[in-house]
């Protein structure tokens, strides 16, 4: 990165003069000259020069000394739980295929797991050109210290120009770290990833401000260009069985990772009801359903319809229902097929976790909540009353 002067065009108007708030810039016989060591690189001088164009601002060359036409190629990393990949993982495969594409090179997806040989190879099937598997029992449960090692090390061995992974609890926790780590970029949180076509950068568009505007960032000067995306706002990829790839298997015990943190144990909650992120039907509740003995009104509707459990913040910090079936902003990002809102106002930090759902029944006895403004139907009236009266018909249709 760099700037200069070009003698012939420059004419000594001083006007990079003016606009430098460093005071890097003199006149020198009729010609700017430019400090080096005072410069910023702010770009005031170029903007003002424009009409000459006699200064120009080279930014070839990543921040952190290392030239970015030697990354290429889009990497995925693949997530897995007790040796299962999540859907977020495909998601994110179906993605980065298009935006490999789009650029003419390879997806590479990244997986960390104990005797995941099978799945490693399956992956292939799934849109990946060369799959970077790293096996060993260390790295068979996710560790932040561990998993930033690995995937940093995979980054500075691979170069690749874009990096992908799901904004779950454990993307959300170590990607950043390898950002760091790599001098990376980047945009976290994503709901929408395209190439400039121009100038071949990725462009990731996420929610700002509480969803009310949508932010779309680039970054042009360090690599990779990573991005977290969140689950549920893209298309899962096809399996194609035609497809053929290389599997690149690494030991877990060459990869000289050290650990700050040790799992001593891992508990499960316990619940007759699928997932909120996974679920096609979610029938949540908020500050409406009045104390937690009533929630279990929402949870007799859910497993009725087959679907899960989702909640307010309201409800969630009041303790009547654990934090993982919080749904919004500063909760899970769901996007069922049918959403139910029972005593839930709306506001805007739930909205932006639900309002992507294609279809929403709101309940509320406040014609006036912010909720029924998305809402495809609304039943004004109280849940409690509502609730058992809609699941004792659903039972009876559905034969339950």
């Amino acid at each position: 990165m760099g700037i200069k002067v070009d003698l012939e065009k420059c004419i000594g108007c001083s006007l990079c003069v003016r606009a430098c708030a460093q005071s890097a810039i003199q006149i020198i016989e009729k010609k700017a000259k430019i400090d080096l060591e005072k410069c910023n690189l702010c770009s005031a001088c170029v903007e003002a020069c424009k009409k000459y164009s006699a200064i120009s601002i080279t930014k070839d060359v990543a921040e952190n000394g290392i030239d970015i036409s030697q990354f290429k190629n889009v990497a995925v990393f693949i997530e897995q739980r007790e040796g299962k990949i999540s859907g977020v993982s495909y998601e994110m495969l179906g993605e980065g295929r298009k935006l490999a594409d789009g650029l003419g090179e390879k997806l590479i997806a990244v997986l960390l797991g104990n005797k995941m040989q099978d799945q490693a190879n399956d992956l292939v099937k799934y849109g990946a050109d060369k799959v970077y598997y790293v096996d060993g029992p260390d790295v068979a449960r996710f560790s932040d210290d561990t998993y930033a090692h690995v995937v940093s090390d995979f980054i500075n061995k691979e170069k690749p120009a874009i990096f992908l992974a799901g904004a779950t609890a454990v993307g959300r926790s170590f990607i950043p770290k390898v950002a760091a780590k790599v001098y990376g970029g980047l945009v976290a949180d994503c709901t929408k990833l395209e190439i400039d076509p121009e100038k071949k950068l990725l462009l990731g568009t996420r929610p700002a401000f509480g969803g009310n505007l949508m932010a779309t960032i680039i970054c042009p000067h360090h690599r990779p260009q990573m991005a977290t995306v969140r689950h549920k706002v893209m298309k899962q990829a096809v399996r194609d069985e035609s497809r053929n790839g290389e599997v690149v298997l690494v030991s877990a015990s060459s990869t000289g990772a050290v650990e700050r943190t040790k799992i001593i144990d891992i508990v499960k909650e316990v619940e007759s009801t699928v997932n909120i992120t996974e679920a096609d039907i979610i029938v949540s509740g908020g500050r409406g359903m009045q104390k937690p003995e009533k929630f279990s009104l929402i949870k007799d509707l859910a497993e009725a319809l087959g679907g899960a459990v989702g909640a307010s913040r309201a409800a969630v910090d009041a303790g009547w229902i654990p934090y993982s079936h919080q749904v919004g902003q500063t909760g899970k990002t769901v996007c069922p097929k049918l959403y139910v809102a029972c005593g839930i106002s709306g506001s805007v930090q739930h909205m932006a976790g639900m309002q992507s759902s294609d279809y929403i029944i709101a309940i509320n006895k406040d014609p006036d909540a912010d909720i029924f403004q998305i809402a495809n139907l609304g039943i004004v009236g109280d849940a409690l009353e509502v609730l058992p009266a809609l699941t004792a018909a659903f039972k009876e249709r559905l034969g339950k």
